[in-house]
């Protein structure tokens, strides 16, 4: 390599490096002297990050009438080192705002501890009062615009759920939330929250000592605006939950109606329930404090998770099992000399006639007639022991949603308890055998449901043996169709041949002789079985279960009174009254409605 090549390549290689210090040095004069945006910022302007949130989506129900609205409000922001102290007036910003002094106080001080931070001093302001706020010019104060919910109808508490600020929990789970956000706390709101929520934007502003706005900060080009939730058509018939609500009022229990064909949640009510508008404002921490430590538990869906004993609503699944098993047949009659007696042991059972086939049976709710059947069950012969009998047993029943969640999208659903043999097999040692468990021919010893699984059986038999996973969303803004899987149908282990008996007998205690006679209503076919569950701490529980019409069903309902006493004495009317109204518009039997909403049924341990 000549000496000539090593000159040209130190001379480019000296070039290059003139250049980019030639580049630099450009860059520098240019910010430190022609560009003055550096030099505003450095003699006292700072840039304020403000938060953009979105309005909430709306919540319509299946009519399109307003569950859930929101309206305009405000936060209400302060940066301590940006007051002007001096000429602070306490006073006046607290008559604005209706605000104490004490709490105005309290938090100005705790923005004293983070001068150069944004801090808040209130929320909930109204546009009104944000509109006063504004034409008093208060220095190092600023408004934060959001939505606050709101309840055209004011109903639906429990079902629809509240928003309430973020915890530590919800910010570690989800980088989408800062410290002040809202996020829903239950039902639907908690449910749908990243539908609902929307996204945030942001709004850049240049602020100079003094607090005030001098103006966006590079025109706006940083800023992005706030995106809207998106609104939700619900299932539910806000009318017929409104209803039902006025009839459950004075009363422990809920009710849960499901249109079969489609497994819409069309009513679902929570008793005792609350006025949503209770949880929202600034005395949204009081009442739900009050809430909390009301005995009576408003805040506690019971709809979803309680768990009930299902009382003789649970014999049409023994009917059906039976049938599928081969040990009985519907012309099977069986005697009942006032319950079944089992060693020096007796089930009771109300007067009627004797003996009893299937469908009279399911008609009249014969006790007996149903412990013959478990029995056979369980100690089918072709089975090796009662434990595997039990094992089938068990295997049919959960295949009607007992005993596990239903993968419903409501959040709190409970999987209510159907027991195993492991649980017989520690409690007795091992040693158990069908009498051992006789109780649950009636739907009652450890059994639990919730009431929104034993909606699911009434639409089951309504379907003749198989249902849609109940839902309570029917469209979102912008999608084609919800989750498939509420389109998809989930069959029981019985064939719908063996439906028909069962649907036979509920049929004739409504329209022939039986202990549904009260829940009969002209052209409508009803079909209903009533329940009574022992309850061991008091009163004993009233349930009824019911679809209507007959054929090509509209509706099935199931309602679960506590300390009411027999099925027909008070969940009965009340799920007569909302079939009625459901399918006719109407309600014939005003005197009915009265005596229903004169019922207070609060059991003493419930008393506030």
């Amino acid at each position: 390599m000549s000496r000539l090549d090593d000159f040209r390549r130190m001379r480019t290689l000296q070039f290059v490096v003139l250049l980019i210090f030639s580049v630099i040095g450009c860059r520098l004069f240019y910010l430190q002297i022609l560009d003055t945006k550096y030099k505003r910022l450095a003699e006292g302007n700072a840039l304020r990050h403000e938060v953009q949130y979105p309005p909430r989506g709306e919540v319509f129900d299946r009519n399109g009438e307003y569950l859930v609205k929101s309206k305009e409000c405000y936060d209400l922001m302060v940066v301590w080192r940006e007051m002007d102290r001096a000429g602070f007036d306490t006073m006046r910003m607290c008559s604005i705002l209706n605000l104490s002094k004490k709490r105005l106080m309290r938090k100005l001080a705790d923005a004293r501890m983070s001068p150069r931070k944004a801090c808040l001093v209130t929320n909930f302001v109204s546009k009104e009062d944000k509109l006063r706020f504004d034409a008093c010019n208060f220095k190092g104060f600023f408004t934060v615009y959001r939505t606050v919910r709101e309840y055209p109808r004011k109903v639906g508490g429990n079902l629809l759920g509240y928003v309430g600020e973020v915890n530590q929990r919800d910010i570690d789970r989800d980088d989408y939330y800062r410290m002040g956000d809202y996020i829903g706390k239950s039902g639907v709101e908690s449910a749908y929250e990243e539908v609902l929520r929307g996204t945030k934007g942001v709004k850049i502003t240049e602020v100079d000592t003094h607090g005030a706005t001098k103006g966006s900060y590079m025109e706006g080009r940083l800023d992005t605006l706030p995106e809207a939730g998106k609104y939700i058509v619900c299932t539910i018939d806000a009318r017929l939950q409104k209803f039902c609500e006025e009839l459950m009022e004075g009363k422990i229990g809920a009710a849960v109606a499901i249109e079969p064909a489609t497994g819409e949640i069309l009513m679902m009510v929570s008793s005792p329930t609350y006025d949503p508008d209770e949880l929202v404002g600034r005395e949204r921490g009081n009442h739900y404090m009050q809430m909390l430590g009301n005995k009576r538990r408003p805040l506690f869906n019971r709809a979803v998770s309680a768990k009930y004993p299902p009382g003789s609503t649970f014999k049409l699944v023994q009917g059906l099992v039976g049938m599928q098993e081969g040990v009985l047949t519907p012309a099977n009659a069986y005697p009942c000399h006032g319950g079944y007696s089992y060693g020096s042991k007796k089930m009771k059972c109300h007067p009627h006639p004797s003996p009893l086939d299937l469908r009279n049976a399911v008609a009249n709710s014969c006790n007996a007639y149903f412990c013959y059947v478990l029995r056979n069950v369980l100690d089918n012969p072709r089975y090796g022991s009662v434990k595997e009998g039990f094992d089938v047993w068990e295997e049919y029943v959960k295949s009607f949603g007992f005993g596990r969640k239903l993968d419903s999208d409501f959040n709190g659903e409970g999987n209510g308890y159907v027991p195993d043999r492991g649980f017989y097999d520690k409690r007795y040692r091992g040693s158990w055998n069908s009498l051992t468990v006789i109780s649950l021919s009636i739907g009652q010893g450890e059994l639990g449901c919730t009431p929104l699984q034993m909606a699911n059986l009434a639409a089951i038999i309504a379907n003749r043996g198989y249902y849609y996973i109940p839902h309570i969303v029917k469209r979102i803004e912008g999608r084609d169709s919800i989750d498939r899987r509420f389109y998809e149908r989930r069959y029981t282990k019985v064939d719908p041949r063996y439906f028909e008996p069962v649907v036979e007998g509920m049929w004739r205690g409504v329209h022939v002789a039986g202990t549904s006679r009260m829940a009969f209503l002209p052209g409508l076919d009803v079909c209903g079985k009533t329940g009574t569950a022992q309850n061991p701490h008091g009163r004993d529980h009233s349930t009824f279960l019911s679809f209507a019409p007959k054929d090509n069903p509209k509706i099935a309902i199931s309602v679960y009174v506590e300390n009411a006493g027999f099925g027909a004495s008070a969940a009965l009317p009340i799920a007569s009254l909302l079939e009625e109204f459901y399918l006719t518009d109407t309600i014939t039997r005003p005197e009915l409605v009265e005596r229903v909403k004169q019922m207070q049924i609060y059991y003493p341990s419930y008393a506030k």
